[in-house]
């Protein structure tokens, strides 16, 4: 219903937001930002309410994902569906999710380049695994190309392997290949691969 701002008040368990009365009552909340726009003895018009409830909304949105984000860079289908997940609308979704990329929190392409370095410095696997993974988190096809580019196949086995062979120095020789192969083999290398490195790291392994 439309009405006269009587009172704005800050809200005593979210001080980042702001209690609208209208006629003397309760009407709505809205974020600082916007509540600094408004002023008591403002009439506000059916429109005008509605206006402002779907920005309160895209607000609310958006700082659930800005939440989310904050733990480790996200892809935008993550966002999305932790939005709708949050009972978001598909409108509110989609207007957060355009603010997010206006402002680089969201961005696949550079989502896509994180995981592929994170993945090979602390976990590698090859670039099937990881197009796997990435595909499940929404990011499109030449997205993942793009980022799986410059990634070295041969050095991210080696990776892989090269902190676990002390475990498995005492093995003869065919067992130790099929240790190297076999664990591998579960990061998705081809083996081919598998087998170069398992070759490799029973020379190193012999060195120590």
């Amino acid at each position: 219903m439309p009405g006269t701002i009587t009172a704005l008040k800050l809200q005593q368990n979210n001080k980042e937001r702001v209690s609208i009365f209208l006629d003397g009552q309760f009407a709505f909340g809205v974020t600082l930002d916007v509540a600094a726009a408004l002023h008591q003895g403002r009439y506000l018009s059916d429109g005008e309410i509605e206006a402002l409830r779907t920005q309160d909304d895209i607000d609310k949105a958006y700082a659930a994902a800005l939440h989310y984000l904050a733990a480790r860079p996200r892809s935008c289908s993550e966002v999305e569906q932790r939005l709708e997940q949050k009972g978001h609308a598909p409108e509110t979704i989609a207007a957060a999710i355009e603010r997010l990329k206006d402002r680089r929190y969201v961005d696949d392409e550079m989502f896509a380049a994180f995981w592929v370095d994170n993945r090979s410095r602390f976990r590698p696997r090859s670039a099937a695994a990881i197009r796997q993974e990435l595909r499940q988190k929404g990011v499109d096809n030449d997205t993942i190309r793009q980022a799986l580019d410059e990634l070295d196949e041969e050095e991210a086995a080696w990776a892989a392997v090269e902190g676990k062979l002390s475990r498995w120095q005492e093995l003869e020789k065919a067992q130790f290949e099929l240790k190297v192969v076999a664990f591998l083999a579960r990061r998705g290398f081809h083996f081919e691969i598998a087998r170069r490195t398992a070759a490799r790291a029973w020379q190193e392994a012999q060195s120590r």
